[in-house]
């Protein structure tokens, strides 16, 4: 089974969140997973889908208010 790894625009693509959200996401420590393929300021970054998922279920609120 593949997971495929996902650059911020694709996440965009599939899931709507802009870039900049994921940006911040990163900075706050509050996103999704991420891989970071090359260091410094200007790295690459990927997700993979497993942890896109994994991170939208987590933030799942059933109806009376608890979480997933």
């Amino acid at each position: 089974m593949q997971d495929p790894l996902l650059t911020p625009r694709e996440v965009h693509e599939d899931y709507g969140f802009s870039q900049q959200t994921l940006a911040n996401w990163r900075w706050t420590g509050i996103g999704p997973d991420y891989i970071k393929q090359t260091p410094g300021k200007g790295g690459r970054i990927k997700y993979r889908r497993s942890a896109i998922e994994a991170w939208l279920c987590a933030q799942t609120v059933k109806a009376g208010g608890a979480a997933a």
